[in-house]
């Protein structure tokens, strides 16, 4: 397995959100049986330079390095039933795209698109009565990142950059 820091720019990402809090005890279990699915991911028979790690309890984050061996469609096939995998086993939801992170303080919410307003407001981050530019400054968890570069510079982002800020009506 290769650290994520050692992969270059162009390398692939693939972000899994979890929809809760991945306990501690958890991560370890989901850690080692990453570690293992990468040790093991090959695409026609070429292993794959890639690396897997879980970000605050809720991101899984599997990237390769695509200028070594491209990840085939049957090699992405098996990155998804390893995902699935773990959904079943930890009981999680991660291939969910509608649903969104984002930060209040230094504490991680998630929700589903649908609810994105009513969980902003509930948590104190905007009001009908309130100053709206506000919310635009929420971080919001951009995983529709596909490169490194993408997801070291786009990732955490204000909402008001983000593919969310269209269906908020802000």
């Amino acid at each position: 397995m290769t650290n994520y820091k050692n992969m270059p720019e162009d390398a692939r990402v693939w972000v899994y959100q979890s929809n809760r809090f991945i306990s501690d005890l958890e991560v370890a279990a989901i850690e080692k049986a990453g570690i293992q699915f990468i040790a093991d991911w090959t695409a026609h028979g070429a292993s794959l330079k890639a690396s897997f790690d879980i970000l605050y309890n809720y991101f899984i984050v599997i990237s390769v390095d695509e200028q070594q061996a491209n990840a085939s469609g049957c090699s992405i096939d098996k990155g998804i039933y390893f995902v699935k995998e773990l959904e079943k086993q930890f009981d999680l939801i991660l291939l969910d795209r509608m649903q969104v992170a984002f930060r209040n303080g230094n504490e991680i919410k998630t929700c589903h698109l649908n609810n994105l307003l009513e969980e902003l407001t509930r948590s104190g981050l905007y009001s009908e009565n309130g100053n709206k530019e506000d919310v635009n400054e929420v971080i919001v968890f951009n995983n529709m990142v596909t490169t490194k570069k993408q997801f070291d510079t786009e990732w955490e982002i204000n909402l008001k950059q983000s593919w969310q800020s269209r269906v908020l009506p802000v």
